[in-house]
């Protein structure tokens, strides 16, 4: 089973090639709590569709099974997946405890 820092190190990796394309003052923070979407989003709705089908493909890769993560599902969660790392590793747990 895929563990949690394993999923993170998916989500920075994503989130590292976004920061290849930012000059040194505009790199995110690869942090849990960095604010991937809502009003302190770090980066913008473009930025973050970029992250999520990397971190889709990584993540499908590494876990054997299709990982959709724009599904309604997902938009109809009460504390959104893409709100941070930590909210979308958590979001990604859970579909691999339940396609175990």
């Amino acid at each position: 089973m895929i563990t949690k820092d394993e999923v993170l190190a998916i989500i920075y990796a994503a989130m590292e090639s976004l920061n290849e394309e930012f000059d040194e003052a505009g790199k995110i923070a690869l942090e849990p709590e960095t604010k991937l979407f809502g009003a302190d989003a770090m980066i913008d709705s473009l930025s973050l569709v970029s992250v999520i089908i990397d971190v889709e493909s990584g993540a499908s890769d590494r876990l054997s099974f299709p990982v959709v993560l724009t599904d309604d599902r997902a938009i109809n969660e009460a504390v959104s997946p893409f709100t941070d790392p930590d909210a979308l590793a958590n979001y990604i747990l859970m579909l691999a405890h339940e396609n175990a």
